[in-house]
């Protein structure tokens, strides 16, 4: 296109710039002097350095009229005219403003990345950061607006290939043979990946790795022609380049397809420049990205005026081709901070009510307004170097720190602490639990909770045990790494007592306004508040199912206590599949079901009333699919609530709450302490709902959470529907409020809690899967035979079905085993 473009645009193309999709679409400000041409483009190769010709390939180009994109829409829709977005008359400006950076840089979904944006860091196995920039045209109620934020990712580092093995197996790759592990190891990394040949003088041909071979370089043959002469590559690279490989004995880069492989030997080929690692980044990886990625304020407002700059928007030929103009400044908006809620602690501690500073508090001098109880209790030990007098002082200090914070908590264990190896996890889990409950059963007595203390790096233990105790022996427990068990510090303990309090059925703290009645469309009647998610699997597992969470408020008025469900689905399905669920039950006839029926009755049994508002939170949707998400799950709440009795149809207020988005806010005034914390981010409470919101929705921006480290991001709450008619007010208000109550800590969190409980839930399920599920292919199992709720099982086209996650235990699912 660039060549075409080169050589016709003065003539055929009539003067016209055109935009390029990089697929098959191309749009010109005005039209072109014809309806149909076709172009012969003359493509010439680079000199191999072999002395043979240069290769020339001709392609066929053909551009034709499509269609006129109508830029009316756009202005009646940004004006407020129009309710939906012209999606097409968007796309077509986010193009035209992409394609000056597409030529300068690396292009990645909507983010530009390059070398010379910024320091390169290496992280570690043949991978480094590159700093680059995000991009996109949004409509809001200014117009159009361009939105610009700084991003770093992890690109391969262009090592020879020899080099890059070496980084990532630790070791020379000279000195001894591959070992199976290593091999699936380079496999794994390399798959997918180009190299380009560096035998062949300026002809650096590129190619893609498909695998690796079995045999070594000095083992390998192939046919040379028809007759089936055979070579060894060793002597094809002799004869034909005049090379000699040294390492014979390495594997060869399989390029090509799998019929008719290519054999390329390692130290020929070089990593091609540019290309974005999407697999998943280890934790040392993730430390050092972070440590890049963190920025404060005022260095990230900078940087993003500076690359602002840079793009020299106002030089780029493709915007000015299409009357495109750019403002160099950031828009100013109006905020508000809207203040802290009072929090209430119990009457018997010093300190009964709390007004947090600063989006933070802390537990001294007060009890947890409902401490919970536990009389039963144990510990199993998986740390080799925690002896048992370490393991039963600790778990002594944190059974007083319970009973401190307002817990009615026994000081003594049931039975002394167990230590076992992490190889064992579920043979001492169920010797413990039986051997406690042998004492505790004569008594009619359950066991509250175990305490386990887990090596720093444990693995999998810490998922096989949470599954083996909610799945399969309905069993709280409360895991403590090792590193924490020696310095037993105080905060540490009082932060584990919050959330031993909430699993055993306990409240932390209540808002002192739910408690007098006074929180806007909750207080006045019975409020169910829902949040919900759905995970996907990491990049890269191709087969594993997606995983939905729902949690719901299970008491009114204090709404602090959420019952949780998981369920598994389709591999990257957005929609919640068991919302509501219909089935045939030979016995029973049609039997209704699913995630919010179930809920909706627990409410019911926990306050004895039915709820008459329903407030839904969901997180983990992506712009495109708003309305689909909320036509499929409003329907299943409605026929959820019509499953329990005819009439019943309490009105909805569904809200989509999103933290991946690049929308930053910076304080006008650096120095102005009414409007940033010490971290130099905006206050907790900030709320922008004007000029960068949806031109005719009903959205706002909230920073609820105080800055700890790099910038604030707000998080961008949207209103898809809403029959409770919250005024905006209202609903900031409420949801700020919410922010204070999350159970895990004594800081207002940047999500409202609901969704974060949802995000937790989805999180603890994957540990739930069958362990062989990792790998890929063997999730979809056969069809599920009895389709009864507790199976959740998911039907997938073909009849096969998403194997279901065990059930979580009844006692499991009314607590939060979540947090």
């Amino acid at each position: 296109m660039e060549q075409l473009v080169k050589l016709h645009r003065e003539s055929y193309l009539g003067g016209r710039l055109p935009a390029y999709d990089g697929r098959k679409s191309l749009y010109t400000a005005g039209p072109l002097p014809f309806t149909s041409r076709e172009f012969q483009i003359l493509l010439v190769d680079e000199d191999d350095g072999s002395g043979t010709e240069r290769r020339q390939r001709t392609f066929r180009v053909v551009i034709k009229l499509a269609a006129r994109v109508d830029l009316h829409h756009l202005d009646m829709f940004l004006s407020g005219r129009q309710a939906d977005a012209p999606q097409e008359a968007l796309q077509v400006l986010d193009i035209v403003l992409r394609e000056l950076p597409t030529t300068r840089y690396f292009p990645v979904g909507r983010s530009f990345y390059s070398p010379d944006l910024g320091r390169r860091q290496p992280l570690g196995d043949g991978l480094e950061s590159w700093r680059g920039f995000y991009q996109s045209i949004r409509p809001t109620q200014m117009g159009l607006s361009l939105n610009i934020d700084m991003s770093s990712t992890a690109f391969i580092e262009p090592l020879p290939v020899i080099d890059f093995v070496t980084q990532l197996l630790s070791r020379d790759v000279r000195a001894r043979p591959l070992s199976d592990a290593d091999r699936v190891k380079i496999k794994k990394a390399l798959r997918g990946v180009k190299v380009e040949v560096t035998h062949r003088g300026n002809m650096r041909r590129k190619y893609r790795i498909s695998g690796l071979t079995s045999q070594a370089t000095r083992e390998l043959t192939f046919p040379v022609d028809e007759r089936g002469t055979m070579k060894s590559v060793v002597q094809y690279f002799q004869e034909t380049y005049g090379f000699t490989i040294q390492h014979t004995n390495l594997p060869c880069l399989q390029v090509g397809n799998q019929q008719r492989p290519n054999y390329l030997p390692m130290e020929v080929c070089k990593i091609v420049e540019g290309q974005r690692y999407s697999k998943r980044l280890n934790e040392r990886q993730i430390t050092a990205l972070l440590k890049v990625t963190c920025q404060r304020p005022q260095e990230r407002e900078l940087d993003i005026l500076q690359t602002v700059h840079h793009n020299a928007y106002h030089e780029d030929p493709y915007a000015r081709e299409f009357g495109i103009k750019i403002s160099e400044k950031l828009a100013s908006v109006e905020a508000r901070v809207l203040p802290a809620p009072w929090l209430k602690y119990h009457d018997t501690g010093r300190e009964k009510d709390c007004l947090p500073r600063i989006g933070q508090w802390n537990m001294m001098n007060k009890k947890m307004v409902n401490g919970g109880r536990v009389n039963n209790w144990t510990c199993i030990n998986f740390a080799r170097n925690v002896q048992e007098r370490v393991a039963r002082e600790f778990c002594h200090e944190l059974a007083l720190m319970c009973q401190t914070s307002g817990m009615d908590f026994s000081l003594e264990p049931v039975l002394p602490p167990l230590s076992a190896r992490p190889d064992q996890v579920e043979r001492a889990l169920k010797a413990q639990y039986h051997d406690a409950m042998s004492l505790l059963q004569s008594h009619r007595k359950e066991l509250d909770l175990l305490i386990v203390i887990l090596p720093d790096n444990n693995g999998s233990l810490y998922g096989d045990l949470k599954r083996i105790c909610e799945t399969e022996l309905g069993l709280i427990s409360q895991c403590c790494l090792t590193k924490h068990v020696f310095r037993m510090s105080k905060q540490y303990l009082a932060n584990v007592a919050l959330k031993i309090n909430v699993k055993v059925g306990g409240r932390n703290t209540v808002l002192m306004d739910a408690l007098s009645r006074r929180i806007p469309l909750v207080s006045d009647r019975p409020t169910i508040i829902f949040g919900a998610d759905v995970t996907h699997p990491h990049p890269g597992e191709d087969s594993s199912p997606s995983i939905a969470a729902v949690v719901a408020s299970q008491d009114w008025p204090e709404v602090t206590k959420y019952a949780g469900l998981v369920s598994a689905q389709l591999h990257r399905q957005e929609l919640i599949q068991d919302l509501f669920k219909v089935w045939q039950d030979p016995q029973r006839g049609t039997v209704t079901g699913g995630m919010i029926k179930e809920l909706l009755i627990s409410f019911k049994k926990a306050t004895g009333q039915k709820p008459q508002r329903i407030i839904f939170y969901r997180d983990g949707v992506s712009e495109g699919q708003f309305y689909q998400v909320l036509l499929y799950e409003l329907d299943a709440i409605r026929k959820a609530c019509a499953s329990l009795e005819p009439n019943y149809q309490p009105p909805v207020t569904f809200i989509v709450v999103q933290k991946r988005h690049h929308t930053r806010l910076f304080a006008n005034n650096h120095n102005d302490h009414h409007s940033i914390d010490k971290s130099g981010n905006i206050l907790p409470g900030t709320v922008v709902d004007s000029k960068i919101c949806h031109p005719t929705e009903f959205d706002f921006y909230l920073c609820s959470h105080a800055g700890i480290q790099g910038t604030s991001r707000p998080a961008h709450y949207h209103v898809l529907w809403d029959e409770n008619k919250f005024t905006a007010d209202a609903l900031q208000t409420l949801t700020n409020n919410l922010c204070y109550t999350y159970a895990r800590c004594t800081r207002s969190v940047s999500i409202v809690p609901p969704a974060y409980y949802a995000h937790l839930a989805a999180f603890r399920a994957r540990f739930y899967m069958e362990p062989e599920t990792s790998d890929s292919g063997s999730m979809v199992s056969g069809p599920v035979g009895r389709g009864a709720p507790t199976q959740r099982s998911t039907r997938v086209p073909g009849g096969a079905a998403v194997r279901p996650l065990p059930a979580l235990k009844e006692n499991v699912k009314k607590v939060m085993f979540y947090c």
